[in-house]
């Protein structure tokens, strides 16, 4: 019976740690996924970086964003943070 009153409030816890930080964040990180496995060209976008464009190009890893004046830079698909396309 001691054994079991001792590791209650453990258990107990570690529920609360799970459900408050680490049942969110994978949630996000599923969310972030999807939306980089959704990316497709001609959505407009916002890198991490705070740089905005729109997708002229797309492959498994890379990203062509045109830029103002026509301008091209490539990026990494993970440096994608948002989609802002106008719905």
């Amino acid at each position: 019976m001691d054994f079991f009153t001792a590791i209650l409030p453990l258990v107990f816890m570690f529920a609360i740690f799970y459900f408050l930080l680490i049942r969110p964040q994978q949630k996000r990180q599923k969310k972030i996924q999807q939306m980089h496995a959704d990316l497709k060209k001609g959505d407009k976008i916002i890198t991490i970086g705070g740089l905005h464009g729109t997708i002229d190009a797309i492959d498994e890893d890379r990203v062509i964003l045109l830029v103002t004046d026509n301008k091209k830079l490539t990026f990494d698909r993970n440096a994608i943070r948002e989609v802002v396309n106008p719905d």
